[in-house]
């Protein structure tokens, strides 16, 4: 894994380079709080794929202009500001291995700041001068808005389904992934087949790097992960690992896995019980077979388009990582 994070950041690196100065250059908000507040979620260390997909993508769908870097930074606003506000939501003490936003500035500042992070994505794709991106960065939102809702309104009940559970992750994660690489196709004037191809590449694999962000609550530790192994179920959110180990159990674990569920101060103890039911009924083994198969999914729908290309080999890698990271 690490030999492919490694390849991927040095084919990508002068691309990651530029993204990061457009990101300082084009926050330029009036309040010095609104920028520490800002820059505490922006420049934490998060991956910047999202815009790195979009240049990626807008570079194999033929776009010639050097603008790709500014456009692109809208998607990083976009993820930043849900963070500001999930944090809020979700009660989070940790984002990144660092304190929530939240905690230090207050929920006032959190939500606000998030705000201004929305209106700055909506600003920059209105510079771009194409109502159809403005369009698709309007529903992005929308969609993301209530993939968060749907989460919220079925927190901690034991019987969400496996299709909830992707039409939420498909809202909350999937259609951002989509969005990034959508607009670059629009941008580079692309045809049809090259901007569906392209779209359901960033789509598949949005869904797998939920599902493996979702396994990751489970088999990962807080040092890695940025966060307390376990805070997706403390915080009341059921995903796919415990959505279809609950079905497959019988009543007694499935009991015993309910109780669990339902106490959101859980024990350390009560978290290895419930690992080993997962583990038993197959839960992180069919989430990671079924977040291979999107994997697969993003991979076809390029290689079934797109000529060979560094770029192209570049996509294919982030695929392979979204499946194989570790945090």
């Amino acid at each position: 894994m690490s030999d492919l994070k490694n390849r991927i950041l040095a084919s990508a690196k002068e691309d990651l380079e530029d993204i990061e100065i457009a990101l300082k250059q084009n926050l330029k908000p009036y309040l010095d709080l609104v920028s520490q507040t800002a820059s505490h979620i922006l420049f934490a260390g998060g991956k910047r794929l999202r815009p790195l997909l979009m240049v990626l993508s807008a570079r194999i769908c033929g776009y010639k202009s050097s603008s790709d870097k500014t456009f692109s930074i809208m998607f990083e606003y976009l993820h930043a500001a849900t963070l500001l506000h999930d944090d809020l939501v979700d009660e989070a003490t940790l984002r990144r291995g660092k304190p929530v936003a939240h905690s230090i500035w207050g929920n006032s500042i959190a939500v606000l700041v998030g705000d201004f992070l929305l209106a700055r994505a909506l600003s920059i794709a209105a510079d771009i001068g194409r109502l159809n991106i403005i369009k698709i960065i309007s529903e992005i939102t929308e969609n993301m808005s209530q993939g968060e809702i749907h989460q919220l309104m079925r927190k901690g009940q034991p019987d969400l389904s496996e299709e909830e559970y992707m039409e939420i992750i498909q809202n909350k994660t999937a259609i951002l992934f989509k969005g990034a690489c959508q607009v670059s196709a629009v941008i580079a004037d692309a045809p049809e087949r090259e901007e569906k191809a392209i779209s359901n590449y960033g789509f598949n694999l949005g869904i797998a790097f939920q599902m493996t962000d979702d396994l990751l609550d489970y088999t990962s530790n807080a040092g890695i992960l940025g966060k307390e192994a376990g805070a997706d179920l403390k915080e009341g959110k059921l995903t796919l690992p415990l959505i279809y180990a609950l079905k497959q159990a019988d009543s007694k674990d499935r009991a015993m896995m309910e109780r669990i569920i339902e106490n959101k101060d859980f024990s350390a103890d009560e978290f290895e019980i419930l690992l080993e039911l997962l583990n038993k009924y197959k839960g992180l083994k069919y989430t990671e077979e079924l977040a291979a198969k999107h994997i697969a999914k993003a991979k076809e729908a390029l290689v079934g388009v797109f000529k060979p290309s560094g770029t192209r080999e570049t996509l294919i890698n982030i695929a392979d990582y979204a499946l194989a990271r570790k945090y």
